[in-house]
């Protein structure tokens, strides 16, 4: 077994053990959130390891970007779940952990022997945590599910064909695994929680199909909301094509003029406070709301007549939120983040050490992803 360090870090979970057969993304990304609370997670791997160990770049074979920062903090112990003696090894592990997280197909995990009921004989107050791509009773469950897939079946892709007028598209970042990890892991503590209080385990399931269909449907399922409908289904400030980035002079930047007090403001930092006191389109949130295409329009068409330095200088000073549009490199020098200590830099020389960044809620930075370890022998 390997770990990123030797020393148990403290947190609210402390003393928590975690047995972690995800691999991946959204399972990683449920156990690394635990890990970052200072659960003890030991996430078992296969003789080849996790699949995600060759995403990205990387300085060694077996230790891209995207395993690193998905698996931090973390224990490493390589079982091959094909081999009964392995099985065995596993099932015998079972009482010495208070959660298992597994998004191995249902019926794969039947055939090990280690679904729900059969891990609850070896373990009944197990929390026993089952991500899936599908909820149980539906026709797809027990499909694989991917990131893209899961954004085209939710209408996530779709959004941005309503908003530009164009081709759907996906969000250029694994939006569905990760949302789906996030809140698998809240449910897990929900699960340990109810556990400390009742000394009962728990059975939780977490499908992505379901998660961003819930997600999408919070902003855009408006009208349907109601029945009969009380109107179309979208969210329209979120689908008015003027909801982007504003270009300027030279550049983009983004600015949310939104409340009252924002357009009031705007109107009389930019020297036209009579025309919005002659146009009730922008003066209350209701009328607003039935004109986002005409306010959000105007934005666009007076935005483009100064520089972005200019207009972050005037936005600021009436107190309306804006900022400039970063690329992701930016975010390595941002004063920010920098300010405090996002970045943890320690050891930049170890070959498979990433540059590390804080979790919002861990605390403390996590020690390196672990290095995959050879199997254990069990015989």
């Amino acid at each position: 077994m390997t770990q990123g360090s030797d020393k148990q870090r403290a947190g609210p979970l402390a003393g928590v053990r975690v047995l972690d057969l995800t691999s991946v993304i959204m399972g990683p990304v449920c156990t690394q959130i635990l890990a970052d609370y200072g659960a003890e997670v030991v996430k078992v791997e296969p003789p080849e390891g996790d699949v995600m160990r060759h995403a990205g770049a990387k300085r060694e074979p077996g230790m891209g970007a995207m395993f690193l920062h998905a698996n931090q903090g973390k224990q490493s112990l390589v079982l091959d779940l094909k081999r009964p003696d392995d099985q065995e090894t596993l099932r015998a592990m079972l009482p010495g952990f208070d959660v298992l997280v597994h998004n191995v197909r249902p019926q794969a995990m039947r055939r090990l022997g280690l679904d729900e009921a059969s891990v609850r004989v070896l373990h009944p107050s197990i929390v026993y945590a089952e991500l899936t791509g599908y909820a149980e009773g539906g026709p797809l469950h027990g499909r694989a599910a991917y990131d893209d897939v899961i954004q085209a079946q939710t209408g996530l892709a779709d959004l941005f064909a309503r908003q530009t007028g164009g081709a759907p598209q996906y969000v250029p970042t694994l939006i569905a695994d990760r949302v789906t990890g996030l809140t698998a892991a809240h449910a897990i503590l929900a699960a340990l929680y109810r556990r400390q209080q009742t000394g009962e385990g728990d059975f939780v399931r977490v499908s992505m199909f379901e998660t961003i269909a819930a997600f999408v449907l919070g902003d855009h399922l408006g009208g349907a909301s109601f029945e009969p409908p009380a109107g179309p289904m979208g969210y329209s400030r979120l689908l008015t094509p003027y909801r982007r980035p504003y270009r300027t002079q030279d550049g983009y930047i983004a600015a949310v003029v939104y409340n009252d007090k924002h357009w009031r403001a705007f109107f009389e930092a930019i020297g036209e406070l009579p025309t919005f006191e002659a146009d009730a389109r922008f003066q209350t949130a209701a009328a607003r709301a039935d004109n986002y295409d005409t306010i959000y329009g105007y934005l666009a068409e007076v935005l483009v007549t100064r520089t972005s330095e200019a207009w972050l200088a005037l936005l600021e000073s009436a107190d309306i939120p804006c900022a400039r549009v970063n690329r992701v490199e930016d975010l390595l020098d941002d004063p920010q983040l920098r300010a405090v200590d996002f970045f943890d830099e320690r050891d930049p020389h170890q070959r498979h050490v990433a540059a590390r960044f804080r979790s919002p809620a861990a605390t403390s930075v996590a020690q390196p992803a672990p290095a995959l370890p050879p199997r254990t022998p069990t015989e």
